[in-house]
């Protein structure tokens, strides 16, 4: 397999206070806006890779202020998910989309499997083999941690206004998301979605199902609207913000 990645290409992963104490990772799947040199501009406009179709604009910012607030370890994807997408499985529904958001993407059209599979070696691989060393290590000797995954979500999805500020994603355990909820709704200024904008019940959801669900780790994601994370300041605010709620989810969920 031909490798993508060359010289002055960044890593695909980063790792942000690996030695934090607290009992949670964070990760953050759709962290970067970057693309392999190799593969130029994927056909589109900066301006268009900006958008929410590239990257979860504000999503690494707020992952970062959480894991100093909260002395928790990330681990964040390095790729756009327009290069290939690390919450779905790869090859699969939405992977590599040639049409996002009604962005046609041309370095998308028409992929070979060996060019998907050399994407996934490059850029999605990597982050979860992170994923699953950085928890092998929490979980040394039997330690109990719960697993976060920030997304942020557009405030306008096919002319839907969404109206929520954040939302808790998660399937079928209850231990983490339901405590969350609980606390995310003691403020009465936000607009709290279950399973809103999106649902982690979805067939293509990876990241849950791939690291989480397999270790019986209390799990879900939580997803912050765009519009309110539109700086890297506001990010971090929000990031702060939400810190508390999700302390004491963290400890309900493991007690």
């Amino acid at each position: 397999m031909q490798q993508l990645l060359g010289p002055g290409d960044p890593p695909p992963f980063s790792v942000v206070n690996e030695r934090g104490k607290a009992p949670l990772l964070l990760l953050c799947d759709h962290a970067s806006k970057a693309v392999p040199k190799a593969l130029g501009s994927l056909g589109i406009s900066e301006v268009e890779l900006s958008r929410h179709i590239g990257w979860d604009i504000g999503g690494l910012d707020a992952a970062i202020a959480l894991s100093a607030a909260l002395d928790a370890p990330l681990v964040a994807s390095g790729y756009s998910r327009l290069v290939i997408d690390c919450n779905r499985w790869p090859g699969g529904e939405g992977s590599t989309p040639e049409v996002s958001d009604g962005t046609v993407v041309p370095a998308n059209q028409g992929l070979t499997r060996e060019q998907v599979d050399a994407r996934a070696e490059a850029c999605f691989w990597p982050y979860h083999r992170e994923v699953d060393r950085v928890l092998d290590a929490m979980t040394a000797g039997g330690r109990q941690v719960c697993l976060l995954v920030v997304h942020s979500f557009t405030p306008v999805m096919k002319g839907f206004v969404r109206p929520w500020h954040v939302g808790v994603l998660w399937n079928d355990d209850p231990r983490l998301p339901e405590p969350l909820l609980t606390e995310l709704r003691r403020d009465p200024e936000l607009v709290v979605g279950d399973n809103e904008p999106y649902s982690a019940r979805a067939s293509y959801e990876y990241t849950l199902t791939a690291h989480a669900r397999s270790r019986a780790v209390p799990h879900c994601s939580l997803e912050v609207r765009q519009d309110l994370m539109a700086t890297p300041d506001d990010a971090r605010t929000w990031g702060q913000r939400l810190a508390p709620a999700i302390r004491s989810a963290v400890g309900r969920a493991l007690s």
